[in-house]
């Protein structure tokens, strides 16, 4: 056994050990860090080839975990922009230079430019939302825009369907075909009328009026006509329009089964509507569904009006629900999908590569990174107005360093004996 050997393996200890102790001290230091995961270190024998009659001592060297794929704890917060995965999946942000990582650190502030940032200053990724939900692009970060709240400041979208159900009264009298609002003439038989307000692509309220005749007793027939209702003639009929505007009118027919006072299964559900008056291309087309109406024996009730569209509104919050869609809601109470958050993942969740400011690299280790939405196949749920706390014990890892300190101490009296034993050598020459 060689002396030298023992004092080398001693080292070699002292060394380890203070390796553990940089973990364990990193976990301490960042145990208040948001979506932080702990690291710890494993050790592994070196052996060297030894005689029957000498023993060659070895040594101990050690490797970095990273216990990343364990769950933090979820701590709610105040803010609206504040996220939490509860599962499987990391949020793709990028730095200044539009790169992109991976991270669990959902601590997201809107700066003054609308991007959404997190403490370390990377800003959140997703898809745009545009007519129809985004599709992910699995394998790879194609498609994937930073988001940007300012981007949907002051806009306005059109109608373009609503529901607009009412109860319409069986014991009301049939109005004959002249008289009916569809004519469209001043001796038109008002029988009951509402209106429901939509708009237009500039965002600026349109009234529409709603009449409803009864057209036959038997069957139970009624007639549904719209007309725009600034081109009324002193706010009754007939409605006109002076070039180059074009009169809006639409007239659908509704049979009622007189069992169940419901539309027949052949009745029209709604009714469809143009008005090219906003110069848009192309012309507005507004679908109000009807299929809830009823024909009972009481007086006219008209339901909850619903129809999408809102005016020019700035932003005045944001909704990010679990499965990740952010929604923009206005200051007229209107609301807008305007980005899919989408969640990326490895098959070896600790290979992954950490780097500063709590975001990693995928390595070929660690596999290829899959891309996902929320809630959806092994991909976690989205917590909005919560936070990932680090998974550091502080307990396990106090005890860590006094174990550590321990076994420290311990081989550097292995090197100490050893020292003394070549001073013992040393003497004997003398």
């Amino acid at each position: 056994m060689s002396i030298f050997g023992t004092m080398k393996t001693a080292v070699s200890g002292m060394n380890a050990q203070a390796n553990r102790l940089g973990t364990v001290g990193d976990n301490i230091a960042n145990s208040s860090t948001v979506g932080y995961k702990r690291s710890s270190t494993a050790f592994s024998t070196l052996v060297l080839p030894s005689t029957q009659g000498s023993y060659s001592s070895g040594g101990v060297e050690t490797n970095v975990r990273y216990s990343i794929a364990e769950q933090g704890g979820i701590q709610y917060t105040t803010s609206s922009t504040d996220l939490a995965i509860q599962g499987e999946g990391f949020f793709i942000v990028s730095d200044p230079n539009g790169t992109p990582y991976l991270t669990r650190a959902g601590a997201f502030v809107k700066d003054a430019t609308g991007f959404l940032k997190n403490t370390a200053g990377f800003n959140l990724m997703g898809y745009p939302y545009g007519t129809n939900p985004p599709a992910a692009v699995v394998n790879g970060f194609n498609g994937l825009e930073e988001i940007n709240i300012n981007d949907f400041g002051m806009v306005s979208s059109p109608s373009t369907k609503g529901s607009f159900p009412a109860n319409l009264d069986k014991g009301a009298a049939v109005v004959p075909l002249a008289n009916r609002p569809g004519a469209n003439a001043a001796t038109a038989v008002i029988t009951n009328k509402s209106s429901l307000t939509a708009y237009d692509h500039a965002g600026a309220k349109v009234l529409y009026d709603f009449y409803y005749t009864k057209a036959t007793a038997s069957p139970d027939t009624w007639e549904v006509s719209v007309y725009r209702q600034d081109q009324a003639t002193n706010g009754g009929f007939p409605y006109t329009a002076t070039a180059p505007k074009v009169l809006v009118q639409q007239t659908v027919t509704l049979a009622f089964d007189p069992n169940t006072n419901k539309l027949t299964a052949a009745s029209p559900k709604a009714i469809t509507f143009t008005d090219p008056n906003d110069g848009a291309t192309p012309a507005q087309a507004i679908a109000i569904d009807l299929s809830d109406m009823t024909q009972f024996a009481t007086a006219f009730t008209p339901g909850k009006g619903i129809i999408d569209g809102n005016a020019p509104s700035p932003i005045t919050d944001v909704e990010i629900g679990g499965d990740g869609l952010v929604t923009a809601v206005y200051q007229d109470g209107g609301r807008r999908p305007i980005y899919q958050v989408a969640l990326a993942t490895v098959p070896s969740i600790d290979k992954l590569l950490p780097q500063n400011g709590n975001v990693y690299l995928p390595t070929n280790d660690s596999g290829v990174v899959t891309i996902g939405f929320p809630q959806a196949g092994a991909f976690g749920q989205i917590y909005s107005g919560a936070l990932e706390s680090s998974n550091v014990d502080i307990a396990s890892e106090l005890t860590e360093m006094i174990e550590s300190q321990r076994v420290y101490t311990a081989n550097s009296k292995v090197f100490q004996t050893g020292s003394d034993l070549m001073d013992v050598l040393i003497n004997l020459k003398r």
